[in-house]
């Protein structure tokens, strides 16, 4: 993958003449990890998806006592995430790639297993524990000292009736600032208000705290969004809580679950799904309804993913039809009046 330097491993023997190991200049008595932050980190899902979740699963069987080495390191993306790789472990990250050092460790992992996009498999987690998505969000919880564990409850039975008049659950709607935004947010906002929520809009700044960002997440009871990274903030929410992916056209459905619908019930979130029609999407007005884009969105995925990626993902923007999305928040409600 470009952006990733390649690490080889030898097996030396210390007792040959022919190619001794090396002496060692630092002896650590904890394991050690090896991976790499080149790739696509720096894209808020890929920061998860392919770095912070399967480092998860490689290190929190050690407790803290493992040493983490890097290559391709990069110092902002480190200080993004201190309060997570610091919990992961007690010591700093080696750089790799500037290290002069002949390290030795009783053992050492070379590279980050990603069991699946944005998930975890429990039954191949190493070391005979198994962890789950639920695992890792509760860790986050604790890592930012996020308050909310379980969203709010519309059980009828828990409170009576005048407060639940008062008690409103809070849907955070994620707004993008370029493609595949909502070019309808206020009358969204009147459909969820409608529906019984309290709106508030987020369009969180790639520079925000991870710290900010995920106290505000957690303090929500449904998630609103278009596909696309800012549903990653998935995992700050309350265990229960509600996402809502709003898929646009193009035959996208199994991206979206594979992104984020499995993920998102793996961390015992409720999952709701929005596929918009073509006169929901903005390239039906740009194209026109004759265009293989609209007529023939197949045809665009024989075509190949540049194809795919430019009209749908990179050109296309959702009008929502509210009426039609009425039953969908309607839904979203009855899953937080369950136990």
């Amino acid at each position: 993958m470009s952006g990733i330097s390649e690490v080889t491993v030898t097996q030396l023997d210390s007792t040959s003449a022919d190619s001794p190991a090396p002496a060692c200049t630092v002896t650590h008595r904890v394991p050690g990890i090896v991976f790499a932050l080149g790739g696509l980190t720096g894209n808020y899902f890929h920061d998860f998806s392919d770095a912070l979740v399967p480092l998860f699963v490689a290190s929190r069987r050690y407790g803290g006592e493992v040493q983490l080495l890097a290559s391709n390191i990069q110092p902002w993306w480190l200080g993004k995430y201190e309060a997570v790789v610091r919990r992961l472990s007690k010591y700093d990250v080696v750089d790799l790639d500037h290290d002069d050092q002949i390290r030795c460790f009783p053992s050492v992992t070379v590279g980050l297993r990603m069991h699946k996009e944005f998930d975890i498999v429990p039954e191949l987690v190493p070391g005979g524990a198994p962890l789950s998505m639920v695992d890792f969000t509760a860790f986050l919880r604790e890592t930012y000292t996020l308050p909310r564990a379980a969203p709010i409850s519309l059980m009828k039975d828990i409170s009576p009736p005048e407060d639940q008049e008062k008690r409103k659950p809070r849907l955070m709607l994620l707004h993008r600032g370029h493609y595949r935004k909502f070019v309808n947010v206020p009358e969204i906002v009147k459909a969820a208000e409608k529906a019984g929520f309290e709106v508030s809009i987020a369009d969180p700044r790639f520079d925000v705290k991870v710290e900010e960002l995920a106290r505000s997440v957690n303090s929500f009871d449904v998630l609103l969004g278009v596909h696309g990274a800012g549903l990653t903030n998935a995992v700050f929410m309350p265990t229960g809580a509600v996402v809502i992916q709003v898929v646009p056209y193009g035959n996208l459905e199994h991206m979206a679950k594979v992104d984020f619908g499995d993920p998102v019930a793996d961390m015992g979130l409720r999952y709701l799904e929005y596929s918009i029609t073509a006169e929901e999407s903005t390239l039906l007005e740009m194209l026109g309804p004759d265009h293989p884009v609209i007529k023939d969105p197949e045809s665009v995925h024989r075509s190949g993913w540049d194809k795919v990626a430019e009209y749908y993902l990179g050109k296309q923007d959702v009008r929502v039809d509210v009426e039609r999305f009425a039953p969908t928040l309607a839904l979203a409600i009855e899953h937080l009046r369950q136990k």
